[in-house]
């Protein structure tokens, strides 16, 4: 069963600076925790325990064995893979696979959308 995140208000979009424009391309906990501190005005330490909260939960939602869809955004999918004979590529041996779960994310058609810009940030 998905549990949905979802937000009762519209939300405008938020810059998050990143390392990203520093050259190195990755969106941190620390870039989340600062653009909940800018753009909403909580002090930087309600920023972090807000931004650990939200991420916490989901966490926990997942380990339990749901699946999380965030509305505008995407899912995260838990799949549950059977057992199968893999083959060592460098000796060619076959080696069994045990059985396993794995996340997967499926974005949003509306996030496709955006990151082909093909639609607006609003």
């Amino acid at each position: 069963m998905a549990q949905m995140i979802e937000s009762t208000t519209v939300m405008k979009p938020v810059t998050v600076r990143t390392a990203k424009t520093a050259g190195a391309g990755t969106l941190t906990r620390a870039d989340l925790c600062e653009a909940v501190h800018r753009e909403i005005g909580l002090s930087r330490a309600e920023s972090s325990s807000l931004v650990e909260g939200v991420l916490d939960h989901i966490c926990e939602t997942l380990i339990g064995g749901d699946n999380v869809k965030i509305s505008s955004f995407g899912s995260f999918v838990l799949r549950n893979k059977g057992q199968r004979i893999g083959r060592n590529p460098k000796t060619g041996e076959e080696v069994p696979i045990e059985p396993r779960t794995v996340l997967t994310f499926r974005p949003s058609q509306l996030l496709r959308e955006r990151i082909n810009g093909k639609l607006a940030v609003a």
